[in-house]
């Protein structure tokens, strides 16, 4: 059996012995969308518990446009100048328009990268674009604090003051949100940084709630529920792509309610229920954009934990292109090395505010208590590879062997598209 495994912008090929009791697990085939416009017009015709954008527009001056950054592959390209064409079309002038990069804590996105991440000339050329800043103080208002759980809320100015707020992103499972999309573009994605660390904070990431396709109980969605809420609400552009990065779903509408749509549908696609557990789990980062840095490589390490038998070998290829990720990553991994796992988690779970992008390290020490984790990577330094806590190697065919040659007549899972697939296991017995 031969498997491709998503890898940078290509794939990485696999060859599983026959002797190998292997699983193969993706999502059932997706309807795909053949008319992309026809079905965004009438999503903005006729909305999720909204009015319709163009009445919106109307009795609107001012729109607030948030996109993901480059992290994600969300199709932009297909909506972003549909969009602004009906608000151009009733009344709005190209500067009463902003399209804001929802970039968190991330870094901004530039230049030719901007250009990929837009995907269309005519709006590079028509509206303002800009990269939210987390780090900016004066780029914020404050809307006061959640009354669950206390958390200090600042939300981009541009954003929070426009009469139209919209958020457009990709609807697909998130390791510590339940779900990507809507709410979370606004928070973290429009945050200010003291935000952010509040609800990454590590008890926010210890709940065990605070996992892959759960809404119920998940605290950074409740949390992100609240903001929206203080906002005033919002407005959102939801879309679902299938394994190929071909639109399966696309709706709009009031972003919570919106939202929750794309989860129901997209639930019945990603959450793959799996008999067995398994003493080798092969599994990616899903490919470009998402594996350009070990920083996000994290996720595909943490959603495929549910099936790997304990002790077992977790073996995950992504290109890491970029490295690492952030300086402040970077030192939390080096703390990791330093401390070991039970010791970094003693430092950082008392703490209010999390240190910068250190909940991805935490993040990691789910599956690193599990069993044995290898990246396979050309991507990163000799001394990067010391720092991601992890066995690193260069032939993904070579650790597979390895790992069926330590379990003689164990189980092989190999999951194509990493992250965008969550295996669960469940006993049939």
């Amino acid at each position: 059996m031969q498997v491709d495994l998503l890898y940078g912008d290509t794939t990485q090929r696999l060859t599983l012995p026959e002797s190998a009791e292997a699983t193969v697990i993706r999502k059932p085939d997706m309807p795909l969308i053949s008319d992309p416009l026809l079905q965004l017009t009438a999503a903005f015709e006729r909305p999720v518990d909204s009015a319709p954008l163009a009445k919106l527009a109307a009795d609107a001056r001012t729109a607030c446009i948030a996109i993901c950054d480059i992290t994600r592959p969300v199709p932009n390209y297909l909506f972003l100048r549909p969009l602004i064409e009906v608000l151009l079309d009733n009344g709005m002038q190209p500067s009463d328009i902003t399209v804001l990069v929802a970039t968190g804590l991330h870094r901004p996105n530039q230049g030719q990268e901007l250009e990929r991440l837009i995907g269309d000339p005519w709006v590079l050329d028509r509206v303002r674009i800009e990269n939210h800043d987390a780090r900016q103080d004066d780029q914020h208002v404050s809307l006061g604090k959640t009354k669950t759980r206390g958390t200090s809320v600042r939300i981009n100015r541009k954003f929070a003051s426009a009469d139209l707020r919209i958020a457009t992103g990709l609807v697909e499972p998130h390791f510590m949100a339940g779900f990507s999309g809507g709410r979370k573009v606004i928070a973290p994605g429009l945050a200010h940084a003291e935000t952010i660390t509040t609800f990454h904070n590590g008890r926010f990431m210890a709940d065990p709630l605070a996992d892959s396709c759960n809404l119920i109980g998940n605290p950074l969605h409740e949390e992100q529920l609240e903001i929206v809420k203080m906002l005033g609400g919002a407005l959102a552009i939801n879309t679902v792509i299938d394994e190929s990065r071909s639109l399966s779903f696309i709706n709009f509408g009031e972003i919570v309610a919106s939202h929750q749509a794309a989860v129901d549908f997209v639930r019945k696609y990603c959450l793959v229920s799996v008999p067995r557990r398994f003493t080798t789990v092969v599994t990616s980062s899903a490919g470009s954009p998402l594996d350009t840095t070990y920083y996000q490589t994290v996720k595909g390490m943490v959603c495929a934990r549910d099936i790997l038998a304990p002790g077992g070998d977790l073996i995950i290829t992504s290109s890491c292109s970029e490295g690492m990720g952030s300086t402040e990553y970077v030192e939390a991994q080096r703390r990791l090395i330093e401390l070991g796992t039970d010791r970094f988690l003693q430092g950082i779970l008392p703490k209010p505010h999390a240190s910068i992008d250190e909940w991805q390290t935490q993040m990691q020490t789910k599956p690193m208590r599990l069993g044995n984790i290898h990246l396979v990577t050309d991507g990163l330094t000799t001394e990067e590879r010391a720092l991601t806590g992890v066995h690193v190697s260069d032939c993904l065919q070579e650790t597979v062997d390895e790992s069926l040659r330590r379990y003689p007549g164990g189980a092989i899972a190999v999951i194509p598209e990493g992250p965008y697939v969550i295996p669960v296991y469940q006993d049939v017995e």
